[in-house]
Formats: C-alpha cells, sequence, structure tokens
C-alpha cells in the first residue's frame, strides 16, 4: 500500500551482501584497545603508591597526636672525661643515679679550650617522672648555661645536699634550681623536674677522677 499515511518497509539488502548475515562491525579504535589493557590488576599496581602514600602520612599523623616520641640517651662519659683533663678545676659529675635517670645531652667546652681557658660541662637527664634535669658546672660564672638559668633567679635560702650547702633559687620560669660553689667553679642542677628529683642529681654529683 502507498501514498500518504502508509508505514514504510526498510529496502532491500544490498545485492553483493550473503543473505541473512549481518552488516560487519567497524574496528576498535586505538583509545578502545588501550582502555581494554587496563585491567584490574594494572589498576591496582598504580593506585598502590598513592595507597602507601596515604598510610604513611596517617602513621605520621597518628605518631604527632600520641605525643610519643622515643628518647635518645647519649654517653657522657667522653665530655666528662675530656672536662676533667683539661679544667684548671676539680671537675664534679653526677654519678651512681638511681634507676630512670637517662642522660639524654652532653657537651663541654673543653675541646677547643687551650691551657687556662674556662671550661663548662653540660649533661641533661630525663628522670624517672619524664621530666628535665639540667647539671651544669663551669669556672666562667658568665658562660650562657650558667647566666640562663641563674640570671634574674631569686634566691629562697640554702639547704644540705649530701653534707653540702646548696642554695635554692626559683628561676623567671618558675622552675628550681640548686647551686654551690666547689674548687674555684659554680655547680648548677636545674630544670622542671620536681625538687626531690633534682636534688638526687645534686646529691650524686662527685668529682671525677
Amino acid at each position: 500500500m502507498t501514498g500518504p499515511g502508509a508505514p514504510s518497509t526498510p529496502g532491500p539488502p544490498p545485492a553483493d551482501a550473503p543473505a541473512g548475515t549481518p552488516a560487519e562491525a567497524p574496528a576498535p579504535s586505538p583509545a578502545m584497545v588501550r582502555a581494554a589493557r587496563l585491567n584490574a590488576k594494572n589498576m591496582l599496581l598504580s593506585l598502590l603508591p598513592l595507597v602507601l602514600a596515604c598510610l604513611a602520612l596517617v602513621g605520621w599523623a597518628a605518631f604527632r597526636q600520641s605525643g610519643t616520641e622515643p628518647v635518645r640517651e647519649v654517653d657522657p662519659a667522653s665530655s666528662v672525661r675530656l672536662s676533667a683533663e683539661r679544667a684548671d678545676y676539680p671537675v664534679l659529675a653526677p654519678a651512681g643515679l638511681p634507676d630512670g635517670y637517662r642522660p639524654t645531652s652532653a657537651r663541654t667546652t673543653a675541646g677547643g679550650a687551650e691551657e687556662g681557658d674556662p671550661v663548662t660541662l653540660e649533661i641533661g637527664y630525663l628522670t624517672p617522672a619524664e621530666e628535665f634535669a639540667g647539671f651544669v658546672i663551669s669556672d666562667d660564672r658568665r658562660a650562657d648555661p650558667l647566666r640562663r638559668v641563674l640570671d634574674g633567679a631569686e634566691e629562697q635560702g640554702a639547704v644540705d645536699i649530701a653534707g653540702e650547702s646548696w642554695t635554692r633559687l626559683t628561676t623567671d620560669r618558675g622552675e628550681t634550681a640548686l647551686t654551690r660553689g666547689a674548687g674555684g667553679a659554680t655547680v648548677l642542677v636545674f630544670g622542671s623536674a620536681a625538687d626531690a628529683e633534682l636534688t638526687e642529681v645534686a646529691a650524686a654529683a662527685r668529682p671525677v677522677s
């Protein structure tokens, strides 16, 4: 049936196409070939560095938030020995401290000191209560380790520690400091530690043989 409104009918297939055979599909593009090669394994391998980086950042953030850092202990023996060899005064240093006192820093000016030059020895400890206790001995009253603590400190009277008279002070930071003279040098114990722990460090100060 022809005429307006009559349904159209598809034309016959081309004469050269075999009967019942669909038309040939177009060849895949290079982009489609590359997409097919990006299988699940390749995707995981490509994401692995990003995942590891994220895990490292998360671990570092957790470590920082935990507030716990490993304590790096040092051996102050070499600094103590060098100070005793070159100082013009009998060097004292803490010895026989109870368990829990860990030396975390040690330094001396003896390495560059000429004969007659002042010598300053510093040792820092982490106490059993996880606080800081510093020990200083020097024959230079203007040495920075002494000035940082003693300048501006207020005397609180004398205390007897292991048979020696020490002057107790409160620093401008509100911390306790203990000091006394010894053979022409100034001995100082100070820090954020409680008075009892600072007293233990002061009582342990003995001449270096």
